[in-house]
């Protein structure tokens, strides 16, 4: 634990290089890449963390496998155990097979179809539940109880949040001048790792979240200095519909400068770009980083000495290439263009 003069937090820098040597035979120490077009456009030297090349295709290996290969040789015979329909259920089920401990994934009867067949396919057993948060986490704790594994949530975990914070170490290393970080915030257990281990490295660094407005209630709740969940979120970045947890609500209070929010045609724009500029393929919640830069409406960036780099973490790369969300159905008739 971090500890304030006033606030424990729920991990530490030392937790967090811990969890880089940990996962270094495991995860992948992803590129760092650079786009002159976007920068342009942005109004700052832009860095990308390319969390879409992680394992799975996105960050959440780096908790999971870390949660997982901390965890003693008694308590990982049992296996682990999550509720997820997205990354993390893949990412849990992945770093099981490495461990060779079983992987029980609770999955919501309406989780696309390939979403199971990669949780399956990565050696996860899968419990249908109903598409609820109370069936989910009902379901979740039977099959604790019946299997005695351990209980690894996406990110209101300790351990998951010091994998998560690998990130910053390695941004750092490779790109010192930094002077802002912008970071996706759902859950917050990305952020909240980044925010802990940048900050101990480098005091002076800000740390941005971006948030979809149509799921904002970091930016709420930052505002209000408490938890303010979201009742229903309809963003397109279905990665960061989730609220905050109380492990991570405390760190993004105390130690993110600032929630910028940007709408839903923001990210498909900054979506595409990314796609046709940069060459590189990112889901939507990635995007909401992206955009977060190009919006220029983040007042820790605008302080910045001009032609200071700012990072920005591609969360993941994880997109439905039939369903692309700048595509059009062509009219009754009419043939699909080629």
């Amino acid at each position: 634990m971090t500890t304030t003069s006033t606030t424990t937090y729920a991990t530490t820098i030392d937790a967090i290089r811990d969890a880089a040597r940990r996962i270094a035979p495991h995860a992948i120490r992803t590129p760092v890449v650079r786009c002159s077009a976007i920068s342009e456009r942005a109004g700052h030297p832009l860095r990308f963390k390319c969390e879409n090349f992680q394992k799975v295709g996105a960050f959440k290996f780096r908790g999971a496998c870390n949660a997982v290969f901390k965890l003693s040789d008694e308590l990982a015979r049992r296996g682990v155990v999550t509720h997820s329909s997205g990354n993390h259920a893949q990412a849990l089920a992945l770093a099981a097979k490495l461990r060779g401990i079983p992987a029980h994934i609770v999955m919501p009867r309406n989780a696309p179809s390939v979403k199971r067949e990669a949780v399956e396919g990565y050696g996860g057993i899968v419990y249908p539940c109903e598409p609820t948060v109370a069936d989910r986490e009902a379901t979740a704790d039977r099959v604790v109880a019946e299997t005695g594994g351990t209980l690894i949530p996406p990110y209101n975990h300790p351990d998951v949040i010091a994998g998560q914070g690998t990130i910053a170490l390695e941004f750092l290393e490779e790109c010192p001048d930094l002077g802002a970080i912008i970071v996706p915030i759902g859950g917050g257990g990305m952020i909240s790792g980044v925010a802990l281990a940048a900050k101990a490295v480098k005091p002076s660094i800000a740390i941005i979240a971006a948030e979809p407005a149509n799921a904002d209630d970091a930016a709420r709740s930052k505002r209000a200095g408490s938890i303010q969940p979201i009742a229903a979120a309809t963003t397109i970045a279905d990665g960061l519909r989730t609220s905050l947890g109380s492990l991570t609500f405390p760190v993004v209070r105390d130690l993110v400068d600032e929630v910028v929010t940007v709408s839903e045609d923001e990210i498909v724009a900054a979506m595409r770009l990314v796609f046709e500029r940069a060459k590189l393929v990112i889901e939507p919640s990635a995007a909401v980083g992206v955009a977060v830069a190009l919006s220029r409406r983040s007042k820790a960036i605008s302080a910045l000495q001009q032609g200071t780099p700012v990072g920005i973490v591609l969360c993941g790369g994880n997109v439905d290439l039939d369903a692309l969300p700048w595509s059009v159905t062509p009219p009754s008739g009419a043939a699909a263009p080629r």
